[in-house]
């Protein structure tokens, strides 16, 4: 007779996840402005659950916001907790519509906290021998619950994906006794993260010791009671027996508090349908496409095996549909919305809410004309599809030789750079996992970062931004620095672009033209437009981006585009004035903000101005100007910098607070060719989500328009090319945000490389730029990291 298999229910304790996935996540937010990050979160957990799980019954579990049980009997119980975030409230509230579209029963008990809810449903099933369940929670506290392999808790270690499953045996691996014995352990320790209260002077080492030798708090206190020397025998100090007399009663109290009740008013009964046939995929459709998770929508049908037009709307089985169609109207959605990038077929359907792919792209081209993007679409984006074909059919050769010998190096100078570690550390150690490398720092060098941040899991972080705190301090922090971006270059370009290289010799990437919601284009596997060009290291693997044999790069950048820009959209007339006259912008803006004549403005004043001239394209303020400034400036000084300048630049200070105020308006802000970025969280009433919003309004015109310009000189250098049969001679094989690469052919370079700076520096009219030239920088080569300037104009 074949044994049945045991049938598995997944018990969620929803707040617990919830919480560790608003803390370990960005805030996201949807374009209406809704706090979304938590629910991301949510989502995805339930949906890895689901993958690795595979349950026959999901159910979930939910504190309620009145008081429980526990403080009626001590009002201070979870008294150390901050305030939740109005976001995380919000998102509490919502995560239900995301169980209930996942067809998840929900389980609640006024006076109970969800964990006592887990415990009666695991009290009621638990005699059922076939079934096993498992208990998803970021809370320890669960593991009270876990007997044998039947019932076990799947839990968070760090983030939302590093996860582990504790049967009765991992539990005792981790603490020395067993999950009953969890409450006895608080009842001497205490929780400070509840506010248990525990026997004060008794840590973890201790409790441990006392309850792997006479297990719970009875067995502790009768041995106590009846031979002291028992104690004394195994370690235990006279202090701690001194401790545990006096601390009695608050053990026994804190025990209680922290002993999962098996009595909330809840019943809970098997379904007789299992999960997977109750869940209704359109409804979850329909919730991530409102909260604007589209890459959870793939991932979804992926994991209930699910085809396409099972979930999205279906398109007429009679209708043909030309794909090229299909990329053209995905690109006028994307002027209609920019935060749907990339847009799919799906996409497009669901825009228009109508299963006929003529009818959702006639609905698209009708909201464009509505919305006055005709001429962004006809003069920019659809002549550029073509080209951005082109070029991704084009590719780029890639020196795989040169690499394979700078990773040779690098690897060399890594193992150099870990000695110096360890030998500064006094111990060899995993550099690369953070809780050792936080115990060298923190604990055996004893370095103090100022207001140390802690990762969502309460380890102490050992990120860029926290280990810059110690800049100075001590010579391993520096060490940790060359090691990590010698790491990161290895793993993410030296090593692996070889792989992606085709068999024609050239490295293929997906230049995406809709790719970003400013209007910038994006690059994907591999990503080209991220080749780190600020150290030294980083600039080499540029080198490895070679030109056919009988060709040169070609390489034509913009010079300060956004600042020119940003003095054409505000008129500001001193800003204009600097432009036209050719001076250094930022020597001529730190003799405005300082009051002193050009030639005074020394290095340092040049780099503050330069910080707060790039600092306003993104809506900078005192305090992130005052932490990009760096050194010992201070609050006070950041402000008195920031009100000069815009006191020096009156008209800049004007055009941003008039795009604020038409962004909360309209809703959205426009670029000088029209293009639009809607912000509809520019009227949140979460305060954090509106500045982002108000930013982002700020900058979009600015980085837009840039966008606009090259994806301009794009479409008319290629006109240009097409016209004159020269596509063979010159060939666009990158573009890199405000940079054009070219493959020339080398007996063309002197001909073609003035015309191609001719047509970026004139796309717009003179009339429009108000005097403001649009400088180009032009360098040629055989690569594209060592390239001389192109002077023979």
């Amino acid at each position: 007779m074949t044994k049945q298999a045991p049938t598995t229910l997944v018990l969620i304790d929803a707040h617990a996840i919830i919480h560790r996935a608003y803390h370990a996540l960005p805030d996201f937010s949807s374009s209406k402005g809704e706090p979304t990050g938590a629910l991301y979160g949510l989502s995805t957990m339930l949906m890895k659950i689901i993958a690795e799980l595979n349950p026959d019954h999901i159910a979930a579990c939910y504190d309620l916001p009145e008081p429980t049980h526990r403080h009626e009997v001590f009002e201070e119980y979870k008294d150390g907790r901050a305030k939740s975030d109005p976001e995380l409230v919000a998102q509490l509230e919502r995560s239900r519509d995301v169980f209930e579209a996942f067809g998840i029963p929900l389980y609640d008990a006024p006076g109970f906290e969800a964990d006592d809810v887990l415990g009666t449903v695991v009290k009621e099933l638990h005699k059922k021998k076939q079934l096993r369940i498992i208990i998803a929670s970021g809370d320890m506290d669960t593991l009270q619950l876990v007997s044998g392999d039947r019932v076990v808790v799947y839990t968070l270690r760090k983030g939302i994906q590093d996860t582990i499953l504790y049967d009765e045996k991992a539990v005792h691996e981790r603490f020395g006794f067993a999950p009953e014995l969890l409450p006895d352990y608080k009842g001497l320790r205490g929780d400070p993260s509840d506010n248990i209260p525990g026997i004060r002077g008794i840590g973890e080492k201790t409790a441990t010791q006392l309850i792997t030798h006479f297990g719970g708090l009875e067995a502790i206190y009768k041995a106590l009671e009846r031979d002291e020397e028992a104690l004394l025998k195994v370690g235990i100090k006279q202090r701690i027996i001194g401790l545990l007399k006096e601390g009695k009663d608050e053990a026994f109290f804190s025990k209680m508090l922290a002993t999962i009740r098996r009595d909330a008013p809840v019943q809970y009964q098997l379904p007789k349908k299992v999960w997977r046939d109750t869940i209704q995929p359109d409804a979850v459709r329909a919730l991530f496409t409102e909260l604007e998770f589209r890459g959870l929508q793939e991932r979804f049908k992926k994991l209930l095996g699910i085809a396409e037009d099972d979930v999205a709307l279906p398109t007429k089985e009679e209708e043909v549909i030309d794909e090229n169609e299909v990329a053209r109207t995905g690109i006028a959605l994307w002027l209609i919305r920019s935060d749907v990038t990339s847009p799919r077929k799906e996409d497009i359907l669901q825009f228009a809410d109508t299963d006929v792919f003529s009818k959702a792209s006639e609905a698209v081209f009708e909201t464009l004309a509505e919305r006055s993007l005709e001429r962004v679409f006809t003069d920019i984006e659809e002549p550029l599809i073509p080209i951005v074909a082109r070029m991704n059919k084009e590719g780029v050769a890639l020196d795989t030789e040169y690499l394979a010998l700078l990773s040779k190096e690098y690897h060399k100078e890594l193992s150099a750079i870990e000695k110096k570690i360890f030998k500064s550390a006094g111990t060899t150690f995993n550099i690369n996992s953070p809780r050792q490398l936080g115990e060298i720092l923190f604990d055996k060098l004893e370095l103090k970062p100022k207001n140390q941040k802690k990762t969502a899991t309460g380890q102490r972080s050992t990120r860029e931004s926290e280990l810059e705190k110690l800049a100075g301090e001590h010579p391993i922090i520096e060490l940790i620095f060359a090691y990590r971006e010698l790491q990161k270059l290895l793993s993410t370009y030296i090593d692996a672009l070889p792989s992606a290289v085709a068999d024609d010799g050239r490295l293929h990437a997906e230049f995406l033209q809709a790719g970003t919601t400013t209007g910038r284009m994006s690059s994907q596997n591999p990503n080209l437009q991220n080749i780190p060009i600020k150290s030294a290291h980083g600039r080499r693997i540029r080198n490895a981006f070679i030109a056919a044999e009988g060709y040169e790069l070609v390489a034509l950048d913009y010079s300060q585009i956004e600042l020119r820009i940003a003095a054409i959209l505000s008129g500001d007339e001193k800003l204009i004035s600097a432009f036209t006259a050719g001076e250094d912008i930022h020597t001529a803006v730190a003799a405005q903000v300082f009051g002193v004549k050009p030639e005074a403005v020394d290095r340092e004043m040049r780099r503050k101005a330069k910080v707060i001239n790039f600092g306003i394209l993104y809506g900078m303020g005192v305090n992130a100007l005052r932490a990009n400034l760096g050194g010992d400036t201070s609050q006070k000084e950041a402000r008195a910098f920031y009100d000069a300048y815009f006191a020096a630049y009156e008209g800049v200070a004007e055009w941003i607070d008039h795009t604020k105020a038409d962004a909360s308006r309209l809703g959205y802000t426009q670029t000088l060719f029209g293009r639009r970025r809607y912000f509809e969280g520019i009227t949140s009433h979460l305060p954090h989500i509106r500045a982002a919003a108000e930013r982002m309004a700020i900058n979009a015109p600015i980085q837009g328009t840039s966008a606009d310009i090259i994806k301009l000189a794009m479409v008319r250098i290629d006109a240009y090319l097409r016209e004159h049969e020269a596509q063979n001679d010159v060939r666009l094989v990158l573009q890199v945000h405000d940079e054009l690469i070219y493959e020339v052919a080398a007996s063309r370079v002197g001909a073609f490389a003035p015309i191609l700076e001719r047509y970026m520096e004139e796309v717009l009219p003179e009339e429009t730029c108000r005097g403001v030239p649009l400088a180009v920088d032009v360098l040629h080569g055989i690569n594209w990291g060592e390239m001389n300037p192109f002077t023979d104009k």
